[in-house]
């Protein structure tokens, strides 16, 4: 099924819903990443994201509370719906334990939450002629799958 397909099936469902207005994306860095992430955001495992901040173009909208999301899998199937519910602004080292196991990945611990996520900011810094360091901003956000 197509993304609007979806979307708009989504909605039908869900008749409070009366914007148009949806991201649609997917997670991680690899096919086989965004296909599980996917999977855990449509199990409820994973409920929150990190992304830095540094590396959004300058015209790209940031997500926002209340934004609605279609997860995409590593095939770009439409997967899920989640909201939006929280956003901050925090640095890399003071991002929280309880951040970390909300993200839902790996044994859920900070410990393993700042080695995979240090190594995949260090690579997209790095990608953008960048250095990564310890204070460099996240915008976390915590989500809830809707449907």
């Amino acid at each position: 099924m197509d993304v609007e397909t979806f979307w708009q099936d989504f909605k039908a469902r869900h008749p409070e819903i009366t914007t148009n207005h949806h991201d649609t994306y997917a997670m991680g860095s690899t096919d086989e990443n965004a296909t599980l992430l996917a999977q855990l955001i449509a199990a409820g495992t994973k409920t929150a994201t990190t992304s830095a901040l540094d590396l959004y173009e300058p015209d790209e909208p940031l997500p926002y509370v209340g934004e609605y999301n279609v997860i995409l899998d590593g095939h770009d199937h439409p997967i899920c719906v989640t909201q939006t519910k929280v956003v901050e602004t925090i640095p890399f080292d003071h991002v929280s334990a309880e951040h970390a196991y909300h993200e839902g990945e790996d044994d859920r611990t900070l410990a393993s939450w700042r080695r995979e996520h240090r190594a995949f900011f260090q690579a997209a810094y790095r990608q953008m002629g960048r250095v990564f360091n310890e204070q460099i901003p996240c915008y976390c956000e915590v989500f809830e799958r809707i449907d």
